[in-house]
Formats: C-alpha cells, sequence, structure tokens
C-alpha cells in the first residue's frame, strides 16, 4: 500500500509542476518576444542595471570566530553546485582558519573556480572561506533580497564570472568584474511574482528530495529484512575479493581539455553511483592505466563520518573516467558474491554500521577507512541464487528511487529554462 501511495502522490506532485512551469514557460517565451535587448528599449518597468549597482560585497570580518557566537563555517566542499540550501557544515570548535562572517538570508558565491556553480543561501550565520563572496542586496526596495541567489545560478551570470576569472590550476573571478555583469531588472511586482514561481519549484524539488530519503530507507530496511530471513554464512570481505581493495589516484584539474576526467567525491551518495559527476584532469600514466569499466564496485575511503564508506556501482560506457585517491575500487568473485548484492549489503543498515565502527581519524569531522579494515569486514552470504532474488526484490524500490530522480532532473531543467526567460536582458 505504502508504494502505491507512493506512486500517487508522484503522479498528482507531476502533473501540478508540469502545468506551473510548462504555462509559465510559455508566458516567458512570448514575453521574451516581445522584449527588446541589446541597445534597444526594455519593457515598460525594467531597467537595464550592472550588478554592482544593486548589490554589495559585505566585507565584515571577525578574528575569533567562537567568541562572535558563531558555530559553523562554511567552506567550497559544503555547497553543492545547483543547490541553494547549505546541507553540511563544519563544526568552529574543531578550529578553522576562516574568517569572513556571513548570516541566514545572505548569499554565498564560489568565486574560485566559478564552472562549479556553487551559490548558496544559508539559514544560519557562521564565517566562510575566503574563496566565497558574501553578497547582499543593497536596496531591497530596488532588488528584492529573494531574487539576488537566483540572478547568481543564471548561465549569463556563470558565464560572466567564468570569463572574467584569471589563474590557470585555480581561476578565481573578482568582484570589480562581477560588479560590472550587466543584466534587465524587473520592476518590483514582477520580482515578486518571479520569487514566488522559484520558491515553489524550489519546494517541490525539496519534497521529491525528502521522498527519495524515504525510499531509500525503506529500501536498506528491505535488504536487511530479506537477508536476516534468508540461509546465509558470515564471510569476510576480504575472502570475497578476487584482488585487494585498490586506491585510485591523485589527479591535478585541468583548465584545458585533455580528454581525461576523474570522479568527484559526490559521485558516491547514499543511493549509490551518480552519473556525470567528474571534472577533467591532467592525465598519468598510472591513472589511464586504471581507467574505469563498467561495473566496476566503488567505494569512499575518505569522507565525514556520516559519508565515508558510501558504495555505489560505475555504470557508465565510456573508458576515459579514473577514481580518486578518496575512493577503493573492489572487485569482487562472481561466482561467490554478485557485485550489486554487495553493494546493497554496503549501503544497508547493518553494513554501515560495521563500516563506521572502524572509520579512523583524527580530526571530529573527517574519517578515512583503509584497505586491511575493509577487507575484515564481516559480510552475510546466501547461495547465489537467493542473492538474485534479494537483488531483484530490493530493486524494486531502487527503481522507484531513480524514477523520482529523473523527475528532479526534469525539474532542474524546467528551473534552468524559467531563470533565464525571467532574467534575460
Amino acid at each position: 500500500m505504502a508504494g502505491f501511495g507512493v506512486l500517487a502522490y508522484l503522479r498528482e506532485e507531476n502533473r501540478r509542476i508540469e502545468a506551473l512551469l510548462d504555462g509559465r514557460i510559455r508566458e516567458a517565451a512570448r514575453r521574451r518576444g516581445c522584449m527588446n535587448t541589446g541597445d534597444r528599449s526594455l519593457k515598460p518597468g525594467w531597467t537595464r542595471v550592472a550588478f554592482g549597482d544593486v548589490v554589495r560585497l559585505s566585507k565584515e570580518r571577525t578574528p575569533d570566530p567562537e567568541a562572535a557566537g558563531f558555530t559553523r563555517y562554511v567552506g567550497l566542499g559544503h555547497i553543492d553546485p545547483g543547490d541553494l540550501t547549505i546541507r553540511r557544515w563544519g563544526s568552529i570548535s574543531d578550529g578553522t582558519t576562516f574568517t569572513n562572517v556571513f548570516h541566514a538570508g545572505q548569499v554565498l558565491f564560489g568565486k574560485r573556480r566559478a564552472y562549479l556553480r556553487k551559490v548558496a543561501v544559508p539559514d544560519f550565520g557562521g564565517v566562510c572561506s575566503g574563496d566565497i563572496y558574501v553578497l547582499e542586496s543593497k536596496d531591497d526596495r530596488r532588488l528584492l533580497p529573494d531574487l539576488l541567489a537566483f540572478i547568481c545560478q543564471t548561465d549569463a551570470f556563470f558565464e560572466h564570472a567564468v570569463g572574467t576569472s584569471a589563474g590557470s590550476l585555480s581561476p578565481r573571478t573578482n568582484w570589480r568584474s562581477l560588479a560590472e555583469y550587466k543584466f534587465a531588472l524587473p520592476p518590483l511586482e514582477k520580482q515578486r511574482r518571479q520569487v514566488d514561481i522559484l520558491l515553489a519549484v524550489d519546494g517541490s524539488t525539496e519534497a521529491f528530495r525528502a521522498l527519495v530519503e524515504v525510499l531509500r530507507r525503506v529500501e536498506s530496511s528491505t535488504f536487511d529484512a530479506l537477508v536476516a530471513r534468508s540461509r546465509s554464512r558470515n564471510v569476510s570481505l576480504g575472502e570475497l575479493l578476487v584482488e585487494s581493495p585498490r586506491n585510485g589516484c591523485s589527479a591535478v584539474e585541468a583548465s584545458h581539455p585533455t580528454g581525461h576526467w576523474v570522479l568527484t567525491l559526490d559521485a558516491l551518495t547514499r543511493s549509490g553511483y551518480q552519473p556525470g559527476r567528474i571534472k577533467q584532469v591532467q592525465p598519468t600514466v598510472a591513472m589511464q592505466a586504471a581507467a574505469l569499466r563498467p561495473g566496476d564496485l566503488l567505494i569512499s575511503r575518505s569522507n565525514t563520518r556520516e559519508l565515508v564508506g558510501l558504495a555505489g556501482t560505475f555504470d557508465e560506457g565510456r573508458r576515459d573516467v579514473s577514481w580518486p585517491d578518496t575512493m577503493m575500487r573492489l572487485r569482487p568473485d562472481d561466482s561467490v558474491i554478485r557485485t550489486r548484492f554487495l553493494e546493497l549489503f554496503l549501503r544497508s543498515t547493518s553494513g554501515r554500521r560495521q563500516i563506521q565502527s572502524f572509520a579512523a581519524g583524527t580530526s571530529a569531522s573527517m574519517k578515512k577507512i583503509n584497505g586491511n579494515s575493509l577487507r575484515r569486514l564481516v559480510v552475510p552470504v546466501p547461495e547465489p541464487e537467493v542473492q538474485d532474488a534479494i537483488t531483484k526484490r530490493t530493486d524494486c524500490l531502487g527503481a522507484q528511487v531513480q524514477s523520482i530522480r529523473r523527475r528532479l532532473s526534469s525539474i532542474a531543467r524546467y528551473r534552468s529554462i524559467l531563470l533565464q526567460s525571467f532574467l534575460a536582458l
């Protein structure tokens, strides 16, 4: 019954979102058709402004964040590309050198490697990296503060930021260049309507994200229950592998095409492998010799305590991608244990509990696992045909998760179209 309820909810939510977005896209396309650009006049009430005319760069600093009453810090690694919500952070009590102050509602923009599209709006105060600009509206009677973050997410703004960045290995844009960015600013009433629509889209996105998390937990508990009811023998992971866990290679990110890529750490999630999360790097002989093959099982060996040990199976049909030194590759003996079964176990509640028990590290935030510890992991191993049956039943829930993820991708595309249509010059 729960599954049918989820599907009914998805269908209704899909219809509502598509009706809203399709109508707004048609309206935006019509408006763009009658809007003049370049040297011609804009629609009545619209003004052509420079970013620095309506946006202020905050320069608030504190030499002692803890004494100032802050408990959290944010680095570039805490901001997810394309996601305005900050979902993780560091604890100032663990130590930090950051001194840039931000407050709830201000906009954080990653000025280093602007092509990563890191923009966020925190709902808390703290300090952040010097590679993050803290931005705010100069006058909310001219630019609504809630619209600022969306302006910073448009393709045109990112193209300007990337085009004005300097540096080869770690390009950065500067405030003077960003302040010169020109765009069309709608009247306040139009801004309010645009913000309402975009916030509604983001609200739907959050609802789908929450649904993914619920289904992920159901998937994990279902797997655990099926394994518990099966006849299985406990075997150390080392006995199930045809080779020792293999670390990936460190790589220097490239600012120009090289034809070789490496996975970023966020390619491994609680729901498994997520394609497309890669960065272009300077290739090395070792890296090229260790290109990933479809079906390779990966596990993160360095991350926060909550995220270390996440596993997923590389399933892209390409041979120009390697895994980083923050991951390990596992090669299971398929005659004894199926790769998919092992992945599901590593992601299950019981598997995660074991992994977190031997994650080590002096930092309270970052933990690591090594190959020797991983080889001692105790894995319940039913007969192969039972593994296949358990995997099939568990993957029915996984299919629903993937369906929701496809919907999330569709919403993201609609959102991008809306952004460009609303704020086109």
